[in-house]
C-alpha cells in the first residue's frame, strides 16, 4: 500500500481489534515492509495512540488504554450500531446520560457517510421509547459500583429505603442488575449477614473501602432471578387463569396458552402481582374473563370502580 495516510488508518484499523499482531503479519497485510510497519507505529504513537510493543519470536503490536481517548475507526455496521444505541441511551434512567449521548450522537452522525445517516434517520423515525421515569440513577454511582465488584472491594453508602427512612450500609457488591428503568445492586450485607438488593437511585454517598470481599456463593446461580425474587418478597404473588378473545395468548405474557376453539384461549399465568397481573390483562385489547384467583376478580372490580369515577364528567 503506497498511500501513507491510507496505510496508517489501515493499520489503526488492524491494531484495534483485541489480539497482538506481529509485525511480519502487518507487513503482510499492508504490503510493505517490517520496517515500515515500525516507522507507521511510531506516527501512530505520535498521534496519541497507545501502541504496545512486545518483543521476542511471541512479541507484536497491539492497541492498549491510554490517558486520553484517541479517534476510533469504525466498519459501517459498528458505526450503526453506537449511533443507535446512543440514541437508546438518551431515553435511559440514568441521570445526566442523556445530554451526553446526544453530544456523542451528534459528532458521530455528522461524520457518517450519507447512506450511514439515512440507515440511522430510517430506524430512529420508525422507533419511539417509553419516556424514562423519575427515579433517575447518577452514573458516577454505577461507574463506582461496578469497579468495585471487579476488585472484590468493600462499598459504604447511604440508603434510602421504600419509606424514607435512611442509614448507612457496608456491603460487598456482586452484581448491578437492570431490570426494566430500575438499576439494582447486588450485595452481602456485612451488618445484616445477608444477601440484599438496593436500588441503585436510592444510594447516595458511595465509596470503596479498599478492603477487599472474600467471594461468596449466591443462593441462586442466578443474579436476575434472586433480584426478582426479592422484589417480589414483600408483595404477595398469584398465578391467574382467565379466557381470552384471542386464538393464543401473545408470547410476553409467558405462562400456558391453552386454544379452546372459535378464537379463544385459555390463559394460566406465572406468578406475579395482583397490580401487574391486571395491568397485562387490561392492555391486551380483547375481551378477557377470569376465572381465579378471586383477589384479582376483586381487584380488577376495584380498578373498574376508579374508572368510572374518573371518567364520570366525561361527555360520551
Amino acid at each position: 500500500m503506497s498511500d501513507p495516510s491510507g496505510r496508517l488508518l489501515a493499520l489503526l484499523s488492524l491494531l484495534q481489534t483485541p489480539r497482538e499482531w506481529p509485525g511480519s503479519e502487518l507487513a503482510r497485510r499492508l504490503e510493505v515492509s517490517p520496517r515500515t510497519v515500525r516507522r507507521d507505529v511510531e506516527r501512530l504513537r505520535e498521534l496519541g495512540y497507545p501502541v504496545h510493543a512486545t518483543k521476542g519470536a511471541e512479541g507484536g503490536y497491539r492497541l492498549t488504554a491510554g490517558t486520553a481517548m484517541p479517534p476510533l475507526l469504525l466498519d459501517d455496521e459498528e458505526a450503526v450500531a453506537i449511533a443507535v444505541g446512543l440514541r437508546a441511551a438518551a431515553g435511559q434512567a440514568v441521570a445526566g446520560i442523556e445530554e451526553a449521548a446526544v453530544r456523542a450522537l451528534t459528532k458521530l452522525e455528522r461524520l457518517l457517510p450519507s447512506r450511514l445517516r439515512y440507515r440511522v434517520g430510517a430506524l430512529g423515525a420508525a422507533t419511539v421509547a417509553l419516556p424514562a421515569g423519575q427515579a433517575t440513577v447518577d452514573p458516577a454511582h454505577l461507574t463506582l459500583l461496578a469497579a468495585a465488584i471487579a476488585n472484590r472491594e468493600r462499598v459504604r453508602f447511604t440508603y434510602r429505603t421504600g419509606d424514607g427512612v435512611e442509614g448507612r450500609r457496608l456491603a460487598e457488591p456482586h452484581r448491578l442488575v437492570c431490570a426494566g428503568r430500575r438499576w439494582y445492586l447486588l450485595a452481602f450485607d456485612t451488618q445484616r449477614a445477608d444477601w440484599r438488593s438496593y436500588r441503585v437511585d436510592r444510594v447516595s454517598e458511595p465509596f470503596a473501602t479498599g478492603a477487599r470481599a472474600t467471594p461468596r456463593e449466591l443462593p441462586e446461580q442466578d443474579p436476575v432471578a434472586f433480584v426478582t425474587a426479592k422484589m417480589y418478597s414483600g408483595a404477595p404473588t398469584y398465578a391467574a387463569v382467565a379466557t381470552l378473545d384471542l386464538p393464543a395468548a401473545p408470547v410476553h405474557l409467558g405462562g400456558v396458552s391453552t386454544p379452546l376453539g372459535g378464537g379463544r384461549c385459555r390463559w394460566q399465568s406465572p406468578e406475579d402481582t395482583l397490580e401487574w397481573l391486571a395491568f397485562r390483562l387490561l392492555t391486551l385489547g380483547c375481551e378477557v374473563e377470569v376465572h381465579e384467583p378471586p383477589e384479582l376478580v376483586d381487584h380488577l372490580r376495584a380498578v373498574a370502580g376508579r374508572a368510572r369515577r374518573a371518567a364520570g364528567g366525561a361527555k360520551s
